[in-house]
C-alpha cells in the first residue's frame, strides 16, 4: 500500500479547524500530516502556501497553538512538524522535542536545513526516538545522494523538480529513484507538484507522495463554508489515495 502524506497549515483559518480537518485527514486514508508551521518567510513553499502562512499570522497564529493543537492530534494519526529553521533555532530545538514527544509527534520536516547543517541537530532528535526528514533533489551529485540515503529516517522527501512547491513542473525522476535505492531501503516519497490529476504518474517507482498545495488551495477559498472545505478535501484525498494505489 502507497502512502500519502498531506500538509495543512496549522491554524488556518484557526486552530479548532485544524483539528476538525486533520481528524477528517485520517478517516480519509491520509497515513501522516504534515503540519506546517506558518513563517512570514516560507522560501521553498509557492504562492499558496505561502499566502495560506501570512493569513494563519495575521490571524494571531502562535507557536503554543502548534503545541496544543498537536496534543489532540498526534495520538490520532502519524504527524510531522514542518516549519523553517527560524523558529526552531529561536525557540531551541531542545524545546521542541521536549513538545513533540509530549503531543506524540514523530519528526520534523525543516526544508531550508541542508543536511550538512543538520548533523549538529540529527543526533539530539534521534536520541529523543523522532525523525529529521531528508531532502533529495534533483540536481544533488551521486556522491550526495549516498551520503543523504544512507542516513535516512522513517522516509527520503524526494523534490519532484527543482522549484517551489505548486508548481506543475515535471522531470523524469527514474535514475535518481534508482541511484536511491541502492543505499538504502528507507520509503522514498515524491513531494511538489502532486494533487489529483499528476499522483498516479509521480507514484511510479516511489513508495508515496506529499499533497500540499492542491489541498490547502481548497482551504484559501473564502467562498467556501468551513464544512464544505474540509468535505472537499477530504474527498481529493481519498481520490489521490486511490489513484496511487491502482
Amino acid at each position: 500500500m502507497k502512502r500519502l502524506v498531506a500538509y495543512i497549515t496549522t491554524g488556518f483559518p484557526d486552530k479548532y479547524f485544524t483539528v476538525d480537518l486533520a481528524l477528517a485527514l485520517r478517516d480519509a486514508g491520509v497515513d501522516t500530516l504534515e503540519m506546517g508551521i506558518p513563517f512570514s518567510d516560507p522560501v521553498a513553499d509557492g504562492p499558496i502556501i505561502e499566502q495560506a502562512n501570512l493569513r494563519s499570522l495575521q490571524n494571531g497564529f502562535k507557536l503554543d497553538d502548534l503545541f496544543e493543537i498537536s496534543r489532540e492530534i498526534g495520538p490520532m494519526i502519524d504527524t510531522l512538524w514542518m516549519g523553517y529553521f527560524n523558529p526552531f533555532y529561536h525557540k531551541g530545538m531542545a524545546t521542541f522535542i521536549e513538545k513533540a514527544q509530549a503531543a506524540d509527534v514523530h519528526g520534523f520536516i525543516i526544508p531550508d536545513l541542508p543536511y550538512e547543517e543538520a548533523q549538529p541537530w540529527k543526533p539530539l532528535i534521534e536520541e529523543a526516538g523522532l525523525s529529521l526528514i531528508d531532502f533529495i533533489a534533483p540536481t544533488d551529485t551521486p556522491e550526495r545522494i549516498a551520503m543523504i540515503a544512507k542516513d535516512a529516517r522513517k522516509f527520503l522527501y524526494l523534490v519532484a523538480y527543482a522549484g517551489i512547491t505548486g508548481s506543475g513542473q515535471a522531470e523524469d525522476l527514474t535514475p535518481i529513484i534508482e541511484q536511491i535505492r541502492t543505499h538504502t531501503e528507507t520509503p522514498v516519497y515524491v513531494g511538489f507538484g502532486v494533487n489529483e490529476q499528476t499522483a498516479r504518474e509521480k507514484v511510479k517507482g516511489v513508495d508515496g507522495v506529499i499533497v500540499g498545495s492542491a489541498f490547502v488551495k481548497v482551504l484559501m477559498d473564502d467562498v467556501l463554508s468551513p464544512t464544505h472545505k474540509i468535505a472537499k478535501v477530504v474527498e481529493m484525498a481519498r481520490t489521490i489515495k486511490e489513484r496511487i494505489n491502482e
